[in-house]
This record gives structure tokens, C-alpha cells and sequence, in this order.
């Protein structure tokens, strides 16, 4: 370790108690824990509003939130070699929620049996890929995390120019420290 760097490291010890939790359980408690308050803060609003056009995410509130959980039910679908399905019907905020719960289930188990069983850099195939390619579990797990890191920053500037105010940062560490171990 570089010597400056070394020398600013200050290490403490952890409170009596205290659980640790490794670095994917992190991101996937964040990103599912994130996605559910933007989309408690959806149920205040009208369909004229989730509806709304605009210049940003997917075009409007609803159409970013459902491209958000449909990428989870996709990218899940296909790394546990699941027939791809259609879009679910739903795309109320009850329906988003529902469908958020059900594939974000899915996804964080296999992700974290992935990552139990070593097999980060074991290859599946991305059937959607024309023509079709293998992809690495890990860079499929972590390219749906932050895909959803990215449009959650989009649906906060969304809900900022319908005129929300009082919007979470929605940021990891704000959520990291909030978590009780």
C-alpha cells in the first residue's frame, strides 16, 4: 500500500454486535430498497402525472419505471435460461411494485448463489444478443444493478420537474448508514 495512503487510514473497531455484510449484499439492498421508496413516492401521483411526456428516461415516470423492472425480469429470465416472457400487463404503481417484489426475489437469490458458489465469471448466454452471445454472471449482475442506478437518477430528475420535493438522494452510503446491523 502506498505509504500517504497508508498513513490517512485511520482503522476503528466495530461496535460489539455488529454484523458484517459483504459488498453485493450492499448493492442489492440498496438497489432494491431505493427502487421501492421512489415507487412508494409514485403512489401519491396521478396517471396524468406518471404518464406525463418528457424529455428524459424512457419518456415518461411509468414508461423509466417499468423499463427499470422489466430489465430485472429479463436479464433474470435469462441467466436462469427461462423462457423470456412478454411484458407484464400491469404498469400501475401497485403492479410495478408487485412485479419489483417478485423479480428482485429472483435476481438477488441468484446472484447471491452465484456468488456463494464462486461462479462469478462463469459464462451464460444473452439469447437477445443478435447474434447470440455469453456474458459472465458477475458483469450480468452488475450491469443490471447499476442500469438501475442510472434510471433511478433519471426517475428523481423526472419527479423533480413534476414538481416533488422532499426526493431522497438515493444514494448508497446515505442507505448504507441507515441500515441497522
Amino acid at each position: 500500500m502506498n505509504e500517504v495512503v497508508a498513513s490517512y487510514l485511520i482503522c476503528f473497531t466495530r461496535p460489539e454486535g455488529y454484523s458484517t455484510v459483504n459488498l453485493l449484499d450492499r448493492l442489492l439492498g440498496h438497489d432494491l430498497e431505493t427502487t421501492r421508496e421512489l415507487l412508494r413516492l409514485c403512489e401519491s401521483l396521478s396517471d396524468e402525472q406518471m404518464d406525463r411526456p418528457i424529455d428524459a428516461g424512457w419518456g415518461s415516470l411509468r414508461k423509466t419505471l417499468d423499463h427499470m423492472i422489466y430489465n430485472i425480469e429479463v436479464w433474470t429470465d435469462m441467466m436462469l435460461s427461462r423462457p423470456v416472457d412478454q411484458r407484464p400487463e400491469g404498469d400501475s404503481v401497485h403492479d410495478l411494485s408487485q412485479r419489483l417484489e417478485s423479480s428482485y426475489a429472483d435476481f438477488a437469490a441468484l446472484a447471491k448463489q452465484i456468488e456463494r458458489e464462486s461462479r462469478m465469471d462463469d459464462l451464460w448466454t444473452d439469447i437477445l444478443d443478435d447474434p447470440p452471445r455469453q456474458k459472465s454472471f458477475g458483469g450480468a449482475i452488475g450491469h443490471v444493478i447499476t442500469h438501475n442506478m442510472h434510471h433511478r437518477a433519471e426517475v428523481l430528475h423526472i419527479m423533480a420537474r413534476l414538481g416533488m420535493t422532499d426526493l431522497p438522494e438515493g444514494d448508497l452510503m446515505g442507505w448504507d448508514q441507515r441500515q441497522t446491523r
